[in-house]
């Protein structure tokens, strides 16, 4: 079987005269008066569909090609001619139509209309035949090869870390659990718990919530490193920022502080948004068109403006004095919300993003860098208009012992993190790192208003 010619390449060469091969699914029928029939068709490798110009000179037309319907999948074959229809420069003159596929219209759900997303969540396998989630698919695409660019042209390494772990990187405990045990026939412990020590790994084991700790491990052997893989979060968490499984985006540089962090995290963000801007314009019009008309606009910003860095405290005070009645208090040593987070970015900082940092050292997690006035610590969040926290990233404790004290403040037990306080005893190196939420991005660069649009199969409470 030949190699059919992509659409996109097609569009974009224009190969006047040559005998081509497209096979894709069919968009819309038209039939004209004299015997013909316009077929759009559309194989995924761009937004745009191909024409293609069927007439009963065809041995099919009458009963294949006049039964064509919505979703049918097809092989055409002809010459590719300049068109005289408005704003399509070529059309295929088709020499044989194949029919690979039917779709019969009363029982496919995917017509010629709009669909809601709602709906579309309903049929998660069909939904990337739709416009709007091929384009999205198409702009994770972009931004997932940007991604592996920007840190290899920088010499980083990546490496895979584990998805099964013992470990709770954020200690936040909302973590799936792993096993292998009989849910039927548990055994459990005198004292009513469950013996893990029969499990498969001979101790409780959880879906990782972070690849960080592991890459530490690599960052302290091999300089800079990241991973880019999948991470997972049991929490009842029912918005439209949150999803139980999602993918992380997770640097880590042996010799580096909080502030070459802050520069990295900015660098990379401005990447994406150029990526995208650039090499992903077509798909991005059509969700600046029908989804979010300041979609380019913020992008625009991310990629031209210097970032807004303010440290925590100064946050907290701009917050208080803003005169909002938030929903959720304002005062130092609290948590920023989404609320907080959207007026930095949105009415003080007028769309650009803000960096905050140094917060205070009881709403972080063990592993970030205690600073010198004892209640902060060098911890940095990058906050994006509309979504709120995109990256989250800190300068790790380096210091053994103020990395133990740490721990036993926090009633953590040492022996669990034998291994990570090693990395502290032999060659210790100051180290920062961040990670970022994949989705997050996808749905920032699209305007999406719901986080489950960004990932092929959404997975979320229920």
């Amino acid at each position: 079987m030949p190699t059919p010619t992509r659409i996109a390449a097609i569009l974009r060469q224009q190969p006047v005269g040559q005998e081509l091969e497209v096979c894709g699914w069919l968009r819309t029928r038209r039939d004209a008066k004299g015997g013909f029939s316009f077929l759009e068709v559309n194989d995924g490798s761009c937004l745009a569909n191909l024409q293609i110009l069927a007439d009963n000179g065809l041995p099919n037309y009458t009963d294949e090609v006049l039964r064509l319907t919505t979703g049918c999948a097809v092989r055409a074959r002809g010459e590719l001619v300049p068109s005289p229809a408005k704003g399509q420069p070529v059309e295929l003159r088709a020499s044989q139509i194949e029919v690979v596929g039917w779709a019969p219209a009363e029982r496919y759900p995917l017509q010629k209309k709009r669909h809601s997303f709602e709906f579309l969540r309903t049929i998660p396998h069909l939904r990337p035949r739709t416009n709007s989630l091929a384009a999205m698919t198409r702009i994770r695409n972009t931004l997932s090869m940007t991604v592996h660019r920007f840190f290899q042209e920088r010499g980083f390494v990546q490496i895979h870390t584990p998805i099964i772990t013992t470990s709770d990187c954020e200690g936040a405990g909302a973590m799936f659990t792993v096993t292998a045990l009989d849910l039927e026939r548990l055994p459990h412990r005198p004292n009513g718990g469950v013996d893990f020590r029969q499990d498969f790994f001979g101790r409780k084991a959880s879906l990782t919530v972070s690849g960080q700790l592991e890459a530490e491990a690599y960052a302290l052997a091999l300089g800079n490193v990241y991973t880019f893989g999948p991470a997972f979060r049991a929490e009842h968490s029912n918005t439209k920022r949150h999803l139980a499984e999602f993918w992380m985006v997770e640097p880590e540089m042996a010799f580096c502080d909080l502030v070459a962090d802050i520069d990295l995290a900015e660098a990379f963000l401005k990447e994406l948004a150029r990526a995208v801007l650039e090499e992903a314009a077509d798909d991005l019009a059509l969700f600046t068109r029908f989804v979010d008309p300041e979609t380019e606009r913020r992008l625009r910003q991310v990629r031209d403006q210097p970032f807004l860095r303010l440290p925590y405290t100064e946050a907290v005070e701009r917050l208080a004095a803003s005169g909002r009645s938030f929903q959720f208090p304002v005062h130092w040593g609290a948590d920023l919300q989404a609320e907080h987070e959207r007026w930095l970015c949105e009415e003080l900082a007028g769309g650009v993003p803000v960096v905050v940092y140094d917060y205070p050292a009881e709403i972080k997690p063990f592993y970030m860098r205690q600073n010198d006035d004892g209640r902060t610590v060098a911890a940095m969040d990058v906050l994006l208009p509309g979504i709120g926290e995109i990256i989250g990233g800190s300068q790790r404790e380096e210091r053994l012992d103020l990395l133990e004290r740490r721990m036993q403040a926090l009633g953590m037990d040492a022996a669990e993190y034998q291994w990570y306080l090693d990395l502290r005893r032999f060659g210790s190196a100051p180290h920062a790192g961040f990670g970022l939420g994949f989705e997050r991005f996808v749905q920032f660069a699209t305007g999406l208003p719901n986080i489950r649009e960004t990932i092929p199969f959404p997975r979320t409470p229920k």
